[in-house]
């Protein structure tokens, strides 16, 4: 896909976007090369994958990688229970060797999202999300798929894609990862979106929030993420949410009271709650909700 093009379908989704960024995804996707994606929890990397499909009117396969993944989770099975009962009723009709070799084929197999993304008729976009999460071993069993988009099943020997997929893989650096794995991936690292690329964000997403509104939560988010007391930084997903409960109530401008009562929308644990109730103590009213030393006609102390 040209780059103009895939700039229409990210717009026509809605994903505000960059022209560094459509680039990057228009050359792996030209040169069939997996995209790894890395960033602080919440920048959006999991979102491209999903704008990818849809700008691409593709399935979206998703791997959600977690600490003990293996094959069994992410490439395939056997499904066990078939097995079982093919052994019950062809137990004395055939000869013990050819009703092995009969459990171990495709008709018992079980695909999981690897083998599902190489064995689909139509290309699909594969995201392996939170790479980082997974254990080594399991990223240098990735290896041969990323570089061969292959695997090897011991039982049926080796399968090759029967289309190629887009793949996107995500890392939010909890670990670092391989030098293998990263030199079979085209890479990308995304920052939190400054003041006017979060703003753009507000209103592609809730085009009917107040503008003023939606100014001062992008303010406020942003001094949030810059205060060091903030252990867990609200995500853009989070930014949204808050937005949308505001509108929810009526808000129309961001006031101490608005916030208290909606900053369970945008922070997400008690230690981050209290250090917000502790800036707000501290300065006497607010000037952490963005609104530039005036909430609701009051003036800051």
């Amino acid at each position: 896909m040209e780059i103009q093009a895939l700039k229409e379908k990210l717009d026509q989704s809605h994903y505000i976007h960059d022209d560094t960024l459509v680039t990057v995804l228009s050359v792996a996707l030209k040169l069939g090369r997996p995209l790894l994606i890395e960033g602080a929890a919440g920048v959006g990397k999991t979102e491209i994958a999903k704008v990818m499909a849809a700008a691409l009117d593709r399935d979206l396969v998703r791997l959600q990688c977690y600490e003990g993944l293996d094959e069994s989770k992410a490439l395939y099975e056997w499904n066990y229970q078939k097995q079982l009962l093919a052994i019950q009723v062809n137990m004395g009709a055939k000869d013990s060797e050819e009703l092995t070799r009969s459990l171990f084929s495709e008709g018992y197999l079980l695909e999981r999202p690897l083998l599902q993304s190489i064995r689909s008729e139509k290309p699909v976009v594969l995201l392996i999300d939170e790479i980082d999460k997974a254990d080594e071993e399991f990223e240098a069993f990735l290896l041969e798929l990323l570089s061969e988009m292959q695997v090897t099943i011991p039982e049926l020997g080796t399968v090759r894609a029967k289309s190629v997929p887009f793949v996107v893989l995500t890392s939010n650096r909890t670990r670092p990862l391989s030098e293998a794995l990263r030199r079979r991936c085209a890479y990308m690292y995304i920052e939190y979106p400054d003041l006017e690329k979060e703003l753009a964000i507000l209103r592609a997403k809730l085009p009917h929030i107040d503008d003023r509104l939606a100014h001062q939560v992008a303010l406020a988010v942003h001094r949030l993420r810059d205060n060091e007391a903030i252990l867990k930084k609200p995500s853009i997903a989070e930014t949204l949410d808050w937005a949308a409960a505001l509108d929810a109530l009526g808000v129309r401008e961001l006031t101490p009271d608005a916030l208290r009562q909606t900053a369970g929308f945008l922070l997400k644990n008690n230690e981050d709650l209290a250090a917000l109730w502790e800036m707000e103590e501290g300065t006497g009213h607010t000037d952490h909700c963005g609104c530039g030393g005036h909430c609701g006609g009051h003036s800051h102390g």
